[in-house]
Parts: structure tokens; C-alpha cells; sequence
């Protein structure tokens, strides 16, 4: 069981093209990417939400250990 040669890949390459088209993958990928940057604005957002949320004496609690 050894890893896979460039003949094995070219054969896979083949194969992904045939049952998608050369068309149909590009346009997989950006929506790939859409998801990743989606995911990527709610992580922020929900940051920016807790953010928000904290009190001003926690705030001052934070400030105080970092000095």
C-alpha cells in the first residue's frame, strides 16, 4: 500500500472531469469560497456581538490585569 503515482491522479482527474465538466468545477470552487467567507463574516459578527455585550466594569476588569 503505497502512495498514489501521477498515473493514479491523472486517472482520478479524468474521472471528476468526465462526471462534471470543465465548467461545473470552477464554479463548485466559488461556492466553496463563498462559504468559507460567509463563515468567516458570522465569526466576526458574533466577536463584534460579545463585544458589544460586555459591561463597562468588565471592561475595567480587563484593562486592570493587563496592567
Amino acid at each position: 500500500m503505497g502512495s498514489f503515482s501521477i498515473w493514479h491522479w491523472l486517472i482520478v482527474l479524468v474521472v471528476v472531469l468526465l462526471l462534471f465538466g470543465r465548467g461545473k468545477i470552477p464554479e463548485l470552487m466559488g461556492d466553496v469560497a463563498k462559504g468559507i467567507k460567509s463563515f468567516r463574516k458570522g465569526m466576526s459578527d458574533e466577536e463584534a456581538e460579545s463585544e458589544k455585550s460586555k459591561t463597562v466594569e468588565h471592561k475595567a476588569d480587563e484593562s486592570a490585569e493587563k496592567s
